[in-house]
């Protein structure tokens, strides 16, 4: 076989526009994006890893030798002036890892997972996030939705996880990724706040503003979901109807129609609705695909006709109820606290 010698190859002409080109650059840029993703989580893990420790060795002194509070504060004034310009050596934050220790020691199976997430996250999950199961929640569900430390910070205000136990009226902590059941990715109550809705508007301001706004959409859906369109146009008989918005969901495999209401659930709607998931599977959906699902978002509803109207749905469907504003944090602990405890729990 012929060698091509350097000198042959530097002769060939380079096309930045040809298949191959483009092909070996992008598996650059994307090696290069993994390399510093890596390098950052390894970085992150060793900080969370330091500051576990750090935490860890505070406690263990002040136990065996009876020291007081002031250990932390000599601790910080020694450090920082022997690692001059070195961040994260203040008083407030040795006080923060000890208290980071502290409350995750006993738990190994969340303390393993600490180092997924970066101080900041930590630190909101610790003071924003009351009880074991609670933190459970949040660490779990910012792990997999890879929530950024704003993201995450809206999720507390929020009320995450009070609204998502409401939700489920408690079957489990935290959301099972991969049950069989697709609706188990849907909750039964959205908060839209972001959108700046003012009162008497319509679907269509509605639509329009989640479109406007699909980032924070999909941080409060998850991040599984894509668009695809709105009013997306189908064509039935020779009839053209249009449905409000459509979605891909990346881990059902499977497209998401939505139906927007501005007032109360009507039984009507899931005829509606079931016309569109068959029309989706037949004309739309590719054969590795599964049976699309349908979400019909209401402002209220009454729960007799809807589990009515539900009782014969041949097609996978959601109805849930969204807001427009953030409902009072105490209300809705008030509400969780009400809520019949679970079999197998006990107060």
């Amino acid at each position: 076989m012929k060698k091509i010698t350097s000198k042959k190859l530097s002769s060939i002409p380079l096309d930045i526009k040809s298949s191959d080109y483009k092909k070996f650059f992008s598996e650059i840029k994307d090696r290069i994006v993994q390399a510093r993703y890596e390098a950052y989580r390894s970085v992150n893990k060793e900080l969370i890893l330091l500051y576990w420790d750090i935490g860890k060795r505070i406690v263990e002194k002040q136990k065996r030798l009876g020291w007081g509070e002031a250990i932390v504060e000599q601790l910080s004034a020694d450090l920082q002036r022997e690692f001059a310009g070195v961040k994260g050596l203040s008083a407030q934050n040795l006080w923060r890892m000890k208290q980071f220790y502290v409350a995750y020691c006993k738990n190994e199976k969340l303390s393993a997972l600490l180092r997924e997430l970066s101080w900041t996250q930590n630190l909101c999950i610790l003071h924003g996030a009351k009880t074991v199961e609670e933190k459970e929640f949040y660490i779990k569900t910012c792990i997999h939705e890879r929530w950024s430390s704003r993201e995450l910070e809206r999720q507390l205000d929020s009320a995450l996880f009070e609204r998502y136990m409401l939700s489920m009226k408690p079957r489990t902590i935290v959301a099972k990724t991969k049950e069989k059941d697709p609706l188990a990715h849907f909750k039964n109550e959205y908060f839209l706040d972001f959108l700046g809705l003012q009162d008497g508007f319509l679907e269509k301001d509605l639509r329009k503003a989640i479109v406007g706004n699909l980032r924070q959409f999909f941080l409060e859906f998850g991040r599984n979901f894509t668009f695809v369109g709105e009013e997306c146009p189908i064509v039935v008989g020779g009839e053209d109807f249009k449905i409000d918005l459509v979605f891909y969901h990346r881990e059902l495999r499977c497209l998401v129609a939505a139906e927007l209401k501005i007032g109360v659930f009507k039984p009507e709607y899931v005829g509606k609705m079931q016309f569109y998931l068959e029309a989706l599977d037949r004309k739309i959906k590719l054969e590795h695909e599964n049976p699309s699902v349908g979400l019909i978002l209401c402002k209220d509803h009454n729960k007799e006709v809807v589990e009515i109207a539900m009782s014969r749905a041949a097609s996978p469907m959601q109805i849930s109820l969204y807001k427009t504003e953030i409902i009072d944090q105490r209300l809705l602990k008030r509400r969780l606290h009400n809520l019949p405890l679970p079999e197998g729990k006990k107060d």
